[in-house]
């Protein structure tokens, strides 16, 4: 997973509440069960024109030219809600998002989002219509920075809000670890309870197992 430590970009709004994973990726959309080649149906039900088209609806934010270098999004309340699919967070992804912002998430979509490098940025309603007040004028000038570290989001006028993140959260997102990476991390205190097991209980070890 890439990490990410600060991130600078372009955001998108599309505030809307309730934004579920089968908008995100429609289930047609997900032909494999890797995390490649999905990035073309995101959002597919919004983005083109019609159900299988491939012809741009101009009205969709991503598909209007200022928003077109997007690394990020503006939701509204209970984003990526509906099915567990991961798909939804790896399409979002490999598309470039590196963040979300929004008033709200569900809880699977949001550890999706921690799992695939993808920071979820909760902030109350005031301040989210406050940010996507100012990308909507000028989404260039008004590029948002957003740093893990010290669980900040800012805007170039000098407006910084602060977002909740957890620590286990936060170390996977800056140090790009997976679950199975972040608990590797604790490689040597696993080995060192192992070998104070075997002395103590030598009975529950196959013979000759190291």
């Amino acid at each position: 997973m890439t990490p990410l430590v600060t991130h600078d970009g372009i955001a998108a709004p599309l505030l809307r509440d309730n934004i579920d994973t089968d908008a995100i990726i429609p289930s047609r959309e997900m032909k494999t069960t890797g995390k490649t080649g999905l990035a073309a149906g995101l959002f597919a039900g919004w983005r083109y024109a019609s159900a299988g088209s491939r012809e741009p609806n101009r009205d969709f934010v991503l598909n209007q030219p200022r928003f077109a270098d997007a690394t990020i999004l503006i939701g509204g309340a209970n984003f990526g809600c509906g099915s567990s699919r991961e798909h939804a967070v790896w399409a979002l992804a490999e598309y470039g998002i590196r963040a979300v912002i929004a008033t709200g998430f569900a809880p699977i979509f949001f550890g999706n989002c921690i799992r695939n490098g993808i920071v979820p940025v909760v902030l109350d309603p005031g301040a989210v219509a406050d940010i996507a007040a100012a990308v909507a004028v000028d989404p260039e000038a008004n590029r948002i920075h957003i740093d893990v570290p010290a669980r900040t989001i800012a805007l170039r006028d000098g407006r910084v809000w602060a977002f909740p993140l957890e620590e286990e959260a936060q170390a996977m997102l800056v140090e790009g670890l997976d679950a199975i990476d972040l608990t590797l991390k604790l490689d040597g205190a696993i080995a060192a309870f192992h070998a104070r097991d075997r002395e103590t209980r030598p009975w529950i070890y196959l013979e000759g197992q190291k």
